[in-house]
């Protein structure tokens, strides 16, 4: 044999392994990608068993929180005979920011919409208590205060914290 002919049987024969793993490599490429699928499939679905508890957790302490700082809640919690304006006042926008706080991080369990929603309801309770307060005379007491937020409350037509709580109720429906 010269070198010509075992160079050419050497070229054909890695040529036929070449394409013999090629071969092989096509055929078990679906089925390997089909593996790996299944395996991120079963991890997001562990995954999603263990963030739904948490989810609708974030989503009940959502509607707590909306019916904590509800000012007809508030006044009835936060009210003592005799209560001055200003410790009414400062009573209840401690109490919205305290459950602010304390619910803060369900927002990494809910829809940012319903997120926003919910800051922006909690701002504007703090603005209401606060025209309240200044639209009453300084020697206003704190039954006065309530009836001015209580009065503001009943003019408005729907009222936001019910619609709050029905949009994280939809939230909460999304998830199943």
């Amino acid at each position: 044999m010269n070198i010509q002919q075992i160079l050419t049987d050497v070229v054909i024969l890695f040529a036929g392994i070449f394409m013999a793993l090629m071969g092989v490599y096509y055929i078990l490429k679906n089925d390997i990608q089909r593996f790996f699928n299944l395996k991120e499939i079963e991890l997001n679905k562990e995954s999603r068993a263990h963030l739904l508890p948490l989810r609708l957790q974030a989503h009940e302490r959502l509607i707590i929180f909306t019916d904590r700082i509800n000012p007809a809640n508030l006044l009835v919690r936060l009210h003592q005979q005799g209560i001055g304006i200003s410790t009414l006042q400062a009573g209840i926008l401690n109490e919205v920011k305290s459950e602010y706080q304390h619910n803060i991080t369900q927002q990494l369990y809910v829809d940012s919409i319903t997120w926003n929603v919910v800051r922006k309801l909690k701002d504007d309770t703090i603005a209401m208590i606060n025209n309240a307060v200044g639209g009453l005379p300084a020697d206003a007491n704190g039954i006065e205060l309530s009836k001015a937020i209580l009065t503001h409350m009943a003019g408005i037509d729907e009222n936001p914290y019910d619609l709050t709580i029905e949009l994280v109720k939809k939230d909460i429906q999304r998830l199943f």
